[in-house]
């Protein structure tokens, strides 16, 4: 009799851990369920109002709504409680820098100088981070040299980033030499990148989003169907590919394939629901209404506020 409870309490607490881990901050964002995010997000800072790791997923689900002043207030909370945490200026960083883009000059240039200290604390703090070196060398291409950026320091990235992660140091170099109008070269470093990659997806989308830009559009999808069966190290590339193929008004089959590939194992990086509206468009392409309001549905199932995707359905149900 003792060993059968003790059995159903083991078993018990095995399924209330992966029922908590299933409906996790970072489940729920994978999946793309922001509005349950934030209410679960709200709840447990109600309960614990010096959570860090809190504090810095709730940032990231308003970075998903792309409601940056509110999550600049949570991700400087998540910095001020754990000023340690190379990830929270990370993502610190990357809410500044959105905000940036959407400022006026005098404002997006006090934010550029909080993107790059942002960025810069959290390499100092995580030398090994693959992803805060990649953006950190993001920011010194794009950024005038009067905030900092730099394309010698873009370089620097680069070469660290060899031994970390060769695929985005190639990546990198393409961007330098795109800079520097080399287009050969760019070509080449993606070339290089896919290889390094063992033929990751991000390194495909990457060769296929250049091609696009040189109006290439023939080669462009012959990379993009590279994403229909190999290996998923970037899955968000998958849905990216699916955009792109949107915006060129190309291979609308190859875009719906890629988006419901992308929609079978979706991460926080490619948000779910805008992958949803951007299945919903390419199906009206393709002549499939019903499907379409399906997945515009679907959308505002995951994030109501959604704008594109309530004035897709709206406009589609007229």
């Amino acid at each position: 009799m003792k060993l059968r409870i003790l059995s159903s309490l083991v078993l018990a607490c095995i399924a209330l851990t992966a029922a908590r881990g299933a409906n996790s901050p970072k489940e729920l964002l994978s999946s793309g369920r922001v509005d349950e995010a934030l209410q679960t997000l709200q709840q447990q800072i109600s309960r614990s109002p010096n959570d860090a790791e809190a504090y810095n997923f709730l940032c990231r689900a308003y970075f998903m709504l792309e409601q940056w002043d509110r999550g600049i207030a949570a991700c400087e909370r998540a910095r001020n409680l754990d000023p340690q945490k190379s990830l929270y200026y990370l993502w610190l960083g990357r809410i500044y820098g959105e905000k940036a883009d959407r400022a006026g000059f005098l404002s997006a240039a006090g934010l550029a100088k909080k993107v790059r200290g942002s960025f810069e604390r959290a390499v100092e703090l995580g030398p090994r981070s693959w992803e805060a070196r990649a953006d950190l060398a993001e920011f010194y291409l794009e950024a005038p040299s009067i905030v900092g950026g730099g394309k010698d320091k873009a370089r620097e990235q680069a070469d660290a980033l060899l031994a970390l992660k060769p695929g985005i140091a190639h990546w990198i170099l393409s961007r330098i030499a795109e800079k520097n109008k080399d287009t050969t070269d760019a070509e080449r470093e993606l070339r290089a990148s896919i290889s390094a990659s063992n033929s990751g997806a991000r390194a495909w989308f990457e060769l296929g989003y250049f091609l696009f830009r040189a109006k290439r559009f023939d080669e462009m999808e012959q990379a993009f169907q590279h994403l229909e069966s190999g290996p998923v190290d970037h899955p968000e590339a998958v849905m990216d590919a699916g955009s792109v193929l949107l915006r060129a008004g190309r291979a609308y089959p190859l875009a719906e394939r890629l988006l419901r590939r992308y929609l079978e194992n979706p991460v926080e990086e490619g948000r779910a629901f805008k992958a949803h509206d951007l299945l919903g468009q390419v199906l009206e392409k393709e002549g499939k209404r019903d499907a379409a309001v399906q997945e515009y549905r679907a959308a505002l199932g995951l994030a109501q506020s959604y704008a594109r995707a309530q004035e897709d359905l709206k406009r589609i149900s007229r």
